[in-house]
């Protein structure tokens, strides 16, 4: 099978929220797509292992955000590669509830849903939500995966569907962020890693980035 095939198809990058007996959680998601208009209804899949997928299990609602091009990187670092079990996702990001879910403040628009249906896959759980409020924050161009990874440099948490292992024999750049797999190739702006660099992308410290 070639799996660069699975490239042409188109993702977004947005943020799931739902809440964990009052505590706001979430995680990053790339497949979320509009199923119907009459009731409006909207389709989020979410990896077994999210702790958001058993939040929304739990509470019946998730709040689908749409990232903007211009967002906060750390937005994607801290709600894609880190685990709602053990970490407050939202602690170093402003919130407001929105549509009775968290949302946060750097998101394009948001949808809030009710969980009608569900389907179960091998990996993934594809939640079928009716759109109770919707509402736009602010102008924009919505953030697509391909923008992700060729302008951000991001890159895909092992959970995500659009994950795909990378070969064997593959080199890697020059320095990798350990957190979140973001890599600086040593061009711009300087050649080594000064000692305030953050990961722009998860905001993890030099100390996280390992040398290849």
């Amino acid at each position: 099978m070639n799996k660069t095939a699975f490239y042409n198809l188109s993702y977004g990058v947005y943020l799931c929220t739902s809440w964990d007996e009052g505590r706001p959680v979430g995680c990053v998601a790339n497949s979320a797509m509009q199923i119907t208009a009459e009731p409006a209804t909207l389709a989020v899949s979410l990896n077994h292992g999210n702790y958001t997928n058993r939040c929304v299990s739990d509470t019946g609602y998730f709040s689908v955000c749409v990232l903007a091009e211009d967002c906060d990187p750390k937005l994607i670092g801290k709600f894609g590669f880190f685990s709602s079990r053990e970490k407050d996702k939202f602690a170093d990001f402003s919130w407001q509830v929105r549509g009775k879910l968290p949302v946060p403040d750097g998101a394009m628009c948001w949808f809030s849903c009710r969980v009608i249906d569900k389907m179960e896959t091998a990996t993934h759980t594809v939640f079928l939500g009716e759109v109770m409020d919707a509402d736009v924050l602010k102008a924009g161009t919505p953030m697509t995966y391909a923008y992700y990874h060729k302008v951000l440099k991001g890159k895909t948490a092992a959970k995500a569907p659009t994950y795909i292992a990378p070969e064997a024999g593959q080199t890697a750049a020059k320095y990798v962020c350990k957190i979140c797999g973001y890599v600086y190739d040593g061009k711009v702006p300087f050649e080594e890693l000064p000692d305030d660099w953050l990961c722009p992308v998860c905001g993890a410290p030099k100390s996280q980035f390992e040398k290849r």
